[in-house]
């Protein structure tokens, strides 16, 4: 598997003018913070990028680290086992590299698709849409639109991304916008509509925004509260009951 010079697919002073263009708060946020930038990581294979997401999954980054290095060195060359090595390796083997039975179970699951073909190759995978990639990708068990998407973000550099589930936008959105609450994903998907076809800039920059807030500020932004439909309370649905006639008596009249 060989390795390029990952640079990005789009020209970043047209993306932050036209996103300044649409977005008066945006355009003052990009021009507050730090200059936009993604160090996009080698360009593994999708395989290879997954695994490593696999072994990252709801651990401390520390944790994560050493487990991975485990699981590279029952492979060759310093990477991770290939497919049809990671198929042939005992489940005891993985789980002693520090990885859980479910985790074991989905990098079997993605070695078998990439045999399959229904993992790509980096090389089909930079042809195939962001919509095509994520309906594939997340068919591998444990594996989620957000990890699919932070691939596409920072091992494809696929401009138009919006990660409506994380934390860090959401709350970046929150202290942007100058709102106590974070978005629920259907409202920041259809703010996010301003900012096509450039989504994942915007998005670098809500994780800027939180940033720059810091967890003092943002602990204090509530979480979107779902509208409950109003129920007549019980005490008026039994005394409607009770004054209700019944079919007998209805009867008799």
């Amino acid at each position: 598997m060989t390795t390029t010079s990952p640079t990005l697919p789009f020209d970043l002073r047209i993306a932050k003018t036209a996103l300044a263009a649409k977005d008066e708060r945006l355009a003052r946020l990009i021009e507050e913070t730090v200059e936009f930038q993604i160090e996009m990581e080698s360009m593994d294979s999708p395989y290879e990028a997954l695994t490593e997401s696999i072994a990252y999954q709801s651990i401390s980054g520390k944790a994560a680290a050493t487990i991975f290095a485990r699981i590279k060195a029952l492979g060759t060359n310093g990477r991770p086992p290939t497919p049809q090595e990671m198929l042939k390796l005992r489940p005891q083997k993985l789980r002693k590299a520090g990885l859980s039975g479910a985790k074991v179970r989905a990098m079997k699951d993605l070695a078998q698709k990439t045999i399959n073909g229904v993992v790509p190759s980096m090389e089909q995978a930079q042809k195939m849409s962001d919509e095509e990639l994520v309906e594939r990708l997340v068919s591998v068990r444990g594996i989620g639109a957000w990890t699919v998407e932070m691939f596409l973000i920072f091992r494809l550099g696929r401009p138009d991304v919006l990660p409506i589930h994380d934390l860090g936008v959401k709350k970046g959105w929150s202290v942007t916008y100058g709102k106590k609450r974070m978005p629920k994903p259907k409202e920041l998907l259809a703010f996010g509509e301003r900012w096509r076809p450039y989504r994942t800039l915007a998005s670098w920059y809500m994780w800027r925004a939180f940033e720059r807030a810091g967890y003092k500020a943002t602990n204090k932004i509530a979480k979107a509260v779902a509208r409950r439909k109003k129920t007549k309370p019980q005490s008026k649905i039994k005394n409607r009951k009770k004054a209700r006639p019944s079919s007998a008596a209805s009867k008799a009249r």
